[in-house]
């Protein structure tokens, strides 16, 4: 008997996507090595990507108990993720997606180097103080 398969698109595809997030207070959280940092309440965009099976990263992201191994993960502790966006693609749009979400009105970095340890980006997650859900 065939194991089953996921029917989605998303099972083996590589891509971008943006977890949407409300944090609901205040949170003093140390990050692995990159540090400690106040997480104040609202909402959090972090972008990410993967080269290989775009449905299992989500899935994984979405998971409570979990190892801790990437910056998002200390974070999603706290908060509950609201939206997923996500693009399939071989293309590297990770950094571009995370430079226009920074452009928002309200939008700030809190957490230095967050999610961006392998670019040059300040950080792939941002800060958006208010907390409705709007879109890029």
């Amino acid at each position: 008997m065939r194991r089953s398969q996921s029917l989605s698109p998303l099972a083996k595809s590589p891509g971008v996507y943006q977890l949407w997030l409300d944090l609901p207070k205040q949170t003093l959280l140390t990050v692995g090595k990159l540090g400690t940092f106040d997480f104040p309440p609202g909402v959090y965009v972090y972008t990410g990507s993967v080269l290989g099976g775009l449905e299992q990263r989500l899935a994984r992201h979405q998971r409570r108990r979990k190892k801790m191994h990437w910056h998002i993960d200390y974070l999603l502790r706290h908060a509950r993720i609201v939206r997923i966006t996500t693009r399939v693609t071989r293309r590297r749009l990770e950094c571009s997606w995370n430079a226009r979400t920074l452009r928002l009105a309200g939008a700030r970095v809190v957490a230095p180097r967050f999610g961006s340890s392998d670019c040059d980006c300040s950080t792939h997650l941002v800060y958006l103080r208010q907390r409705k859900y709007g879109h890029l």
